[in-house]
């Protein structure tokens, strides 16, 4: 048997200005999987114990620290789930993958949710299970529980998305370890179970896709440390004033539908983009934050439309319709008070998502 295809998966931000665990954009960065499945080629992953070789190419993020053994790295054991939901317990004999990552892993572009997808649609490839995108949604979403992330990276485009019927564990977007879904050498001493875990529920997570005018673009500024969502979640209170609340829900109602009008105004996205939830709490995790997202505006740098924590952070999206290079660096000059380097990318919206390519 011999096989070969791509999977692409773009990166996302998430938390867009008020829009805090609700809204997300596909970005058009891609984490890209390279695939052969070549029968002749098995004794290339005799090695690994579920039959696959991994390897990432040299100037892919992570590249010195992430694992190659499948049954350990996140893109390799969320396609092991799938298959396993579906009694195929490894991959194919002479299975090859190449990774090409460049999405900065912890800095609030949606690393993990790409790999999680890139994971659970390699299942669905490698076991030629048919799966639709809204079925995948949900193996994703038993594994990451942030469907602004996920979502975006998988369907494209500007999404808003919730989990349906949220018990109270859930309410808490606690990731379940893939050890819970998962069994096999992780979860029972280093051998297999044999067993299949259950298959997740239909629709956990529901989602719509908006307009959006082409003329907006993503402006990233990405500071050259990481911040796990973890590390920011601990920041956040565990109740919130109505004031805030009704701050918050007033902004997204207006920007969900400000994002696709045409020209686009920043007299209307600018203060739109506020946010009350979880922004001034990060503050703390985020040297210059405050200072960035009061003090450059649509006035002192025209072309701008809004400005926000990308995810949770530390990187900055900026929405603009020009005068890129200017306000990128104008980001840069105030990070760097603070003795923070940054790099930058002008990035499209990802309309279409994740793609399997023949």
């Amino acid at each position: 048997m011999q096989r070969k295809f791509k999977i692409k998966v773009p990166a996302s931000s998430a938390n867009i200005g008020p829009g805090y665990d609700v809204l997300g954009i596909g970005l058009g960065l891609f984490l890209e999987l390279s695939v052969s499945i070549n029968s002749e080629q098995a004794q290339l992953t005799n090695a690994d114990p579920n039959n696959c070789h991994l390897e990432y190419t040299e100037d892919s993020e992570g590249y010195a620290s992430v694992p190659l053994r499948s049954d350990e790295n996140l893109i390799t054991r969320t396609a092991l789930y799938l298959l396993r939901c579906n009694n195929i317990r490894s991959f194919p004999a002479g299975t090859q993958i190449v990774v090409h990552n460049p999405i900065p892993l912890g800095r609030g572009l949606g690393s993990s949710g790409a790999a999680v997808v890139a994971g659970a649609l390699l299942g669905n490839e490698i076991g030629q299970l048919g799966f639709s995108k809204q079925r995948v949604l949900d193996f994703c979403l038993m594994i990451e529980r942030h469907p602004d992330n996920i979502t975006a990276a998988l369907m494209g485009g500007f999404c808003g998305s919730f989990l349906r019927d949220l018990t109270p564990a859930e309410l808490e977007r606690r990731e379940i370890p893939l050890a819970e879904v998962l069994p096999g050498p992780r979860a029972s001493g280093g051998e297999d179970t044999g067993m299949s875990p259950p298959e997740p529920p239909f629709n956990i997570g529901q989602h719509v896709k908006y307009n959006w005018n082409p003329a907006v673009k993503c402006l990233v500024v990405i500071p050259n440390f990481e911040l796990s969502t973890a590390t920011s979640r601990e920041v956040l209170p565990q109740a919130y004033t109505t004031k805030d609340l009704v701050f918050n829900l007033q902004r997204l109602a207006v920007l969900t539908t400000a994002l696709s009008q045409n020209p686009p105004n920043p007299e209307l996205i600018y203060p739109a983009m506020q946010d009350r939830v979880h922004q001034p709490y990060r503050k703390t995790l985020i040297p210059g934050l405050s200072e960035i997202l009061s003090s450059v505006t649509p006035t002192t740098h025209p072309g701008l439309l809004g400005i926000c924590l990308s995810g949770a952070g530390p990187t900055i999206l900026a929405l603009a319709t020009g005068n890129f290079e200017d306000i990128a660096g104008e980001i840069v000059a105030r990070f760097s008070k603070w003795n923070v380097t940054c790099t930058w990318k002008l990035l499209d919206i990802a309309e279409q998502g994740s793609a399997v390519e023949a």
